[in-house]
């Protein structure tokens, strides 16, 4: 019998000739990553373990992306903590305001994380870069204290679900509707514990950017990871920026999996979830009349330049609506000095959106952009959880940037096709 793609990349991190779903194993880690949030609790329990060194200073990863720059003293604390533990290790990746990103985007832009490789990440959206064909999941504080301290960690090898992705895309359906569309599907819990397999000619079709998006968004269905065949489009991308070798795995055509699901892309339209799950998703023809006072597009999701550049095509010349703040926050240092060159920020200013630097702020309701009582975002933000962006009778809808660009202008929330 076969192996699946998740199957061989944990088999060869075992030091094993193959593995089973449900297999308890122990596998060795090419990254370990952390953030502002969640790196000081690793750190207290790391010195717990009584070793003074973490297992290679070259892939313990740490990226200040919450609270940055400092929101309060508690977050100023928290990142002062983790930049001194980062000194005292003589970590190589340590990324300090000015440099750093939203953790998701920047990792894969730096060519820290490759095709084949383990990666743990104290943070729910690790399991973006399986879109490299990487596994890749999110963890606790604990895990990642012992990931640093040993670089292993242990697993039980998934079960996987193959998600195939055939027919021709509609006007402005992308990734985010396609996940979004699947979640809808198959519900919150559809895919626990589970490893997602987007394949079909659509995935293969599918820009890199978008294909971030739905892996990023495979936790949001209890996913393990979500993992894309590495091909082309991948080696291009990654071609550039690796740092160290890397190693393509798909799965075997005979593989075994707990599931087929298959999707005719052609009878999906742009997507918004409803508050208060991902998985309350309507196709944008079914929303009915919502106004909203925010329009956020950004985060780990969907805040990289092809984001950026539906946002722009749908905004140029426009104004967003007088009753509408408009908060638009590239995912990194380089997506937006991109976005400066093609002219994409010029077009935000000029919609009347605040441009804001690279943080995860507004999409937990952490700051620059916390919604009061009462108060409707439509967000390209991954989570619409009770008070995730903010007051707990606030309401967030989830789409894709061209529906949440269009929104803006128009003061409720609509398809790119009512202002262009």
């Amino acid at each position: 019998m076969g192996m699946t793609m998740v199957e061989k990349i944990l088999a060869d991190h075992a030091n094993r000739e193959e593995v089973q779903a449900g297999e308890l194993i122990n596998a060795k880690l090419d990254i370990v990553l952390g953030n502002d949030v969640t790196t000081p609790v690793a750190i207290n329990e790391f010195n717990k373990i009584g070793v003074d060194e973490v297992f290679d200073k070259e892939r313990v990863v740490i990226v200040p992306d919450h609270f940055v720059p400092n929101k309060d003293i508690n977050s100023a604390e928290q990142c002062k903590f983790t930049r001194e533990f980062a000194a005292e290790k003589e970590l190589v990746n340590y990324f300090e305001i000015g440099e750093m990103g939203i953790e998701h985007c920047l990792l894969p832009e730096q060519g820290l994380v490759l095709p084949g490789d383990t990666v743990i990440g104290a943070d729910s959206h690790t399991c973006t870069y399986g879109a490299l064909g990487a596994f890749a999941t999110g963890v606790g504080s604990t895990d990642m204290a012992a990931g640093m301290a040993t670089g292993e960690a242990w697993f039980k090898v998934p079960e996987t679900i193959k998600f195939v992705y055939q027919g021709e895309l509609n006007d402005w359906v992308g990734g985010k509707d396609l996940i979004l569309y699947t979640i809808g599907d198959i519900g919150v819990d559809g895919a626990l514990y589970k490893a997602m397999e987007f394949s079909g000619e659509v995935i293969e079709n599918l820009p890199m950017d978008h294909r971030f998006t739905m892996s990023n968004m495979a936790i949001e269905a209890g996913g393990k990871c979500g993992l894309i065949k590495p091909d082309q489009t991948t080696i291009d991308y990654v071609e550039d920026r690796a740092q160290r070798d890397y190693k393509l795995y798909q799965s075997d055509e005979d593989a075994e999996y707990e599931q087929v699901i298959e999707y005719d892309v052609s009878k999906i339209e742009p997507q918004v979830a409803f508050p208060h799950l991902p998985e309350n998703t309507r196709g944008i023809s079914e929303v009915g009349n919502v106004g909203i006072d925010q329009a956020v597009i950004g985060s780990c999701t969907n805040g990289r330049l092809d984001d950026l550049r539906l946002a722009a095509e749908v905004l140029e010349g426009k104004k967003a609506d007088d009753s509408v703040r408009l908060i638009i926050f590239p995912g990194t240092q380089e997506i937006y000095k991109q976005a400066m060159k093609e002219g994409l920020i010029e077009i935000f200013i000029d919609a009347g959106a605040a441009v804001s630097t690279p943080t995860c702020g507004p999409c937990l309701g952490g700051h620059m952009g916390v919604l009061a009582a009462g108060e409707r975002a439509i967000a390209t933000t991954n989570r619409n959880f009770v008070g995730r962006m903010g007051h707990p009778e606030s309401e967030v809808y989830l789409s894709n940037p061209a529906v949440a660009a269009a929104s803006a202008i128009k003061g409720k929330i609509v398809s790119p096709k009512e202002v262009i």
